[in-house]
């Protein structure tokens, strides 16, 4: 009997080599204060979450995109947040993280009064999609990063043959024969592969030169270093709320990162099983405590381990905001409005719809 998607995504959580607790309870105090950066977030959030319910409906007259995600507008501070905040981490202990969109095909639902609150409608969903948004175009962060790579691998290349260069050469041996010999034979492609602790020589000018070009050649390698493409990025403690939901319907799972630019679509599964590879790690994904999710530990996946599904975004008119909380504290805000995505139909049909 074939293995049901739910039980494959049991099988692959339990798999992950990292700490996932599937029976996590959420609690906490709500917060207390709504800030600028928050509101604008959300604002970000709601927008991409249109854009990718209209690409989907305007497509397809087979397939249907509905809102399923909590939509309230209501900010930290406001009257009811507190009530809100409370249901909402009730939910989360019960069913998990619902996605932002479900998808139906018409046939099986009646478009016009679907019950999203009735367990046998959520399991007749083809396909379940949590839409995240970021504030990057990728092109033009690509071309960032690779003239970035290019500089500091001629960087390195010129610092090499300083080094490498006679009196520096000789003195180098001397103090490293390990590193002469790296250096030696080192090309672009074996650059970030260099570990070596610095050392501040000074007894004489030729080594306080050797050393600074040392330094100078550490720093270049730390920039090769660095990760150099935009993610898709579920928190740890996301994988578990999203595997409760999973297991309650048993429907498909999809990660959705919505750019300025374009969008790219990824499994749930192929997400943990991407990161249950070691080899893959520091090429399709890492893992770090992100300062910008309260220094929770986030998966951060390649968005080119996924499928770009809208290949173009219109940018959308932005403008500024003003919100009076009770106590007379005034936010100023971004919100989003118009813009529209472009649906690639082979990669929703194939990623998607088609998906085994």
């Amino acid at each position: 009997m074939p293995e049901l998607y739910k039980e494959q995504i049991a099988r692959l959580i339990s798999q992950v080599p990292f700490m996932i607790d599937v029976d996590i309870q959420i609690g906490g105090r709500p917060p207390s204060l709504a800030s600028s950066e928050f509101l604008t977030n959300k604002e970000q959030g709601d927008w991409a979450e249109k854009i990718v319910l209209t690409a989907v409906n305007e497509y397809s007259s087979e397939y249907l995109a509905v809102q399923y995600g909590r939509s309230e507008t209501l900010a930290p501070g406001e009257e009811g947040f507190e009530e809100f905040y409370r249901r909402y981490q009730d939910e989360l202990n019960n069913i998990g993280k619902r996605p932002d969109i479900l998808i139906f095909r018409k046939s099986d639902v009646d478009p016009s009064c679907i019950d999203l609150d009735d367990d046998g409608t959520i399991c007749r969903a083809v396909a379940a999609i949590e839409v995240r948004s970021s504030s990057f175009l990728v092109q033009r962060y690509e071309e960032y990063m690779e003239t970035r790579t290019h500089s500091a691998l001629a960087e390195c290349e010129r610092l090499r043959r300083e080094i490498l260069a006679e009196p520096l050469s000789s003195l180098l041996l001397q103090k490293s024969p390990e590193l002469h010999r790296f250096l030696s034979a080192a090309t672009p492609n074996t650059f970030r592969e260099l570990e070596f602790r610095l050392r501040s020589w000074s007894s004489t000018s030729d080594l306080r030169r050797l050393s600074y070009l040392l330094r100078k050649l550490k720093e270049q390698i730390r920039i090769l270093h660095k990760r150099d493409y935009l993610s898709i990025t579920p928190k740890l403690e996301d994988l578990a709320l999203v595997n409760r939901w999973i297991q309650q319907f048993n429907v498909r799972h999809y990660y959705l990162q919505v750019f300025f630019d374009k969008a790219y679509v990824i499994g749930f599964k192929d997400i943990l099983e991407i990161c249950s590879d070691p080899a893959k790690e520091d090429v399709l994904f890492s893992v770090e405590r992100d300062v910008k999710n309260q220094g929770k530990t986030t998966i951060k996946i390649n968005v080119q381990g996924g499928r770009e599904i809208l290949g173009r975004i219109d940018m959308p008119k932005h403008h500024s905001v003003m919100k009076e909380l009770e106590r007379g504290r005034l936010l100023f805000y971004v919100t989003f409005e118009s813009g529209k995505g472009y649906l690639d139909e082979e990669v929703f049909m194939r990623e998607i719809i088609n998906d085994v």
